[in-house]
């Protein structure tokens, strides 16, 4: 205690000097600083201070104010729909000569004012003679009258149910994909001695598809990816007890594709006879589904790349050139 007693003592009497008792007590607050210098500095008026912890910024609502605006619901997720591709059109094939597998027979669609008929020759084998081959053309080589079937699945389809051989003619780009209406896939001629199997496609021979190879590689992706999407959308849709049959119907779909194309002509060098059973397969897909065939929401070839706009200082006729010309 001796410190303060000698701090103090000097301290009143320095006190006494000062005019007046309040002049003494503000000197002893400053010095001891239980005074203003105790207190913390008062803010100016009209600054606001920061909020405390965990209140709501000005100009929020608040959660009871029947002002706030109510918070959006998120919005449902939209279905999904199926892909479309472009329908083939009888135009593509009218007056061609088409061979089963690219290999044999003849087959040509012609149209009559508004009719459609069909000039058939059905390649075979002998009976008595199975190593020997033959060739049956239906109605003695004329024109086989063809019943209009619309678009069941989503291609354009011909029936020719009166002919010594029935037959199903589904039409796809550049091809026909022929099936029997018999009990079996086999049409026997006793006459002829000849037995032939008229299933499968019937198109151009390998040749002529051999240069377009890169072109159906490529539409073949765009026709996978929408098989794919439009048979995920149809077990999306089905009832649990449904799901199972598409799932094996999509498989077989896979097995029989390979069976059908296997025998095209030089199917491996070209794939001509897998793009178009896959594009068939969507449209068919597509039509089940309920969408409109009518108007494709997918390409089934890629578009052809647009040209470059001529650069300025560039030669745009020059071939092989990575920039401007020298002088």
């Amino acid at each position: 205690m001796r410190p303060t007693r000698s701090l103090v003592i000097p301290a009143l009497a320095l006190a006494a000097f000062l005019p007046g008792a309040a002049s003494a007590q503000n000197f002893f607050e400053e010095l001891f600083g239980i005074g203003r210098a105790a207190k913390p500095p008062v803010p100016p008026r009209g600054v606001p201070g920061a909020p405390p912890a965990g209140a709501p910024l000005p100009g929020t609502p608040l959660p009871g104010d029947p002002a706030a605006p109510a918070a959006e619901a998120p919005r449902p997720a939209a279905p999904p729909r199926p892909v479309v591709l472009k329908a083939p059109s009888e135009d593509g094939v009218l007056g061609q000569d088409l061979m089963l597998n690219g290999l044999t027979g003849k087959l040509k669609l012609e149209r009559a004012g508004t009719a459609m008929t069909a000039r058939i020759a059905l390649p075979g084998t002998r009976v008595s003679q199975p190593a020997e081959s033959c060739t049956v053309p239906l109605a003695g080589g004329g024109p086989v009258a063809l019943t209009t079937e619309g678009r069941p699945e989503g291609v354009p389809r011909y029936e020719a149910a009166a002919a010594e051989c029935p037959l199903r003619f589904d039409v796809t780009e550049g091809g026909v994909l022929v099936s029997t209406l018999g009990p079996t896939p086999l049409c026997t001629f006793s006459a002829a001695d000849c037995a032939t199997a008229p299933a499968g496609l019937w198109g151009a021979a390998a040749a002529g598809l051999i240069p377009r190879a890169s072109e159906f590689d490529t539409a073949r992706g765009i026709a996978d990816k929408a098989v794919r999407e439009n048979y995920k959308v149809m077990t999306q849709r089905a009832r649990r007890e449904d799901v199972r049959p598409i799932v094996t119907e999509q498989a077989a779909f896979s097995s029989d594709r390979e069976q059908l194309c296997r025998t095209y002509a030089r199917e491996g060098a070209h794939g001509f006879c897998h793009l178009r059973v896959t594009e068939t397969r969507a449209l068919s897909l597509a039509t089940r589904l309920g969408a409109n065939t009518a108007a494709p929401t997918a390409a089934s070839a890629p578009r052809r790349a647009r040209p470059k706009p001529a650069v300025e200082g560039m030669n745009p006729e020059a071939t092989g050139a990575g920039g401007p010309q020298a002088e």
